[in-house]
Formats: structure tokens, sequence, C-alpha cells
């Protein structure tokens, strides 16, 4: 595309941000994106639907032609099209347009048209918040490394609730609405989440007994998956920024010339980890 020409002066302004048009055309984008999403919020109130949903109709079918022409706009001007069409942005822009097309087919699929908040993610892009966006990437990278530490978690998790929702079916039957081990372990997820929905409880003094350690079997599990995603941030962190950290207890108060860690005592690998 040639840097003279029209077409890369629309380019540019459609999908950069670093040009006084472009970054108004990114934020009047935003406005409308939220207005559409406020459109479908509302139609979804009853009240308000028969009071004015012939006028929120209008608005919506008014905010998908809009955004029609705009993700046809982007496929135009983009000088590698199929690269947009099936990017992160590319695919959301269309599933934001495609659930009012597909009302005219199947009723009520035009709430799934709420989608288009995702769009909003592009505040990040325009509002250039890069600490938010690099902590977006270090939360990412954490997740990825510690997969394998979530899922025995989850595991562990999974054979508590079964063997506590299989107890409580021996111990309170039927009668006090365990009337299924399935049951029984949606009770002991409930319980170990700390959530208590209250429609199925304990009423045997064993029972209760049961139900109290699983509450506070609960509130130390809800600790795990959270030290262990931050140790991992402070890890992935501690390795873009070149520090030494410890890979046993993610210290990163490491001397240079240290062999071993001066706060667990494990040893330390040579260079940068």
């Amino acid at each position: 595309m040639k840097t003279n020409s029209q077409k890369y002066k629309w380019y540019k302004i459609v999908f950069e941000h670093d040009t006084k048009a472009g970054r108004l055309f990114d934020e009047i984008l935003l406005g409308l994106i939220l207005m559409s999403v406020a459109v479908v919020m509302l139609d979804s109130i009853q009240q308000i639907n028969n009071s004015f949903g012939r006028l929120l109709l209008t608005l919506e079918w008014t905010f998908t032609i809009l955004f029609t022409i705009e993700y046809l706009i982007r496929i135009f001007l983009t000088p590698r099209k199929s690269k947009y069409i099936f990017s992160f942005y590319g695919i959301i822009d269309f599933l934001s347009i495609i659930p009012t097309y597909l009302s005219l087919i199947f009723a009520g699929t035009q709430f799934l048209i709420i989608i288009r908040v995702i769009r909003l993610l592009r505040v990040f892009r325009i509002l250039r918040l890069v600490r938010f966006t690099m902590a977006s990437v270090y939360l990412i990278h954490a997740l990825k490394h510690s997969r394998e530490k979530i899922i025995v978690f989850l595991g562990t998790v999974l054979l508590i609730v079964t063997i506590m929702g299989a107890l409580m079916y021996i111990v309170e039957g039927p009668e006090s609405g365990f009337d299924s081990i399935p049951r029984s372990i949606y009770w002991a997820i409930v319980t170990i989440t700390t959530v208590g929905y209250g429609d199925i409880s304990p009423v045997t003094v064993t029972g209760q007994f049961i139900a109290s350690l699983l509450m506070i079997t609960g509130y130390a599990i809800i600790a795990v998956p959270t030290g262990i995603i931050t140790a991992e941030m402070s890890r992935e962190k501690a390795k873009n920024q070149g520090t030494r950290v410890c890979l046993k207890c993610s210290n990163t108060d490491i001397d240079t010339d240290a062999d071993f860690c001066k706060k667990c005592g494990a040893k330390i690998n040579q260079g940068k980890q």
C-alpha cells in the first residue's frame, strides 16, 4: 500500500491511534459500542421493552448496520484481509454484528450482541494503558506456567468434594435433601466455595460437623490458586527484568554471587533464571 495514497490515510485512521483523526475515530467507536450494549440491556427489561420496544429495535438495527459498514471498511482497507478476519479483533468484530441478523431466523439471539462489550478492549490500545497491558501479559504467562499446579489443585478439590458428597449422602440421606450422590457433591461444592445457597443443609450432628470441616477447608483452599498465580507472576516479572529468582520460594532478593537463596536455602542456578 502506497504511503501517500488515500486508502493508506484511511487505513491509518481506522487501524491506528497515533493520529488525531485515528484517536477520534476510536473514541467515537467506543461510544457507539457502549450505547449499543446499553440498548441491549434496556431491551431485556420487560417494562422498558413494552414501552419502548420499537425504538430500541430501531436503535439496535442502526448500530448493527453501522458496525457492519465499519467491519466491511476494515476488510477493504487492510492489505492482508485474511489476517484481520481471523485475528482476535476481527473475530470479535464479526461476532458483534451477526446476532442481529440471526435474530431474523432464531428469536432471542439478538441478546448475544452483548458480546460487543469485548470490543471495549481497544480502550487499552487507545488510551495507551501500557502498564495494564503488561500486567495482563504477566497474568497470561503466569496462568500458562502454573497450569500443571492448578490442574493438580483442581483435581484435589474434586476428590475432596466427591468424597465429602458421598459421605453426606450416607450420613444425611434423602430425608435432608441429599437424595443422590451428584446432588450431595453439588452441596459440597457450594459449601467448600463458601457460597452457601442454603437450598440443602445438614440436620444431623454428624452432618453439621462434616459441613463445618468442609467450610474451614474452603477458606484454606481459596488462597491456594491465588498464591500459585502470584508466585508465577513475580517469577515472570523478575525474569523479564533480568533479576535472579529462587525457583522454590520465588524470592528475588538474591545477591549476584550467591549460590543459595537467603530465604529458603535452596540452591540457585547460575545465570539469570
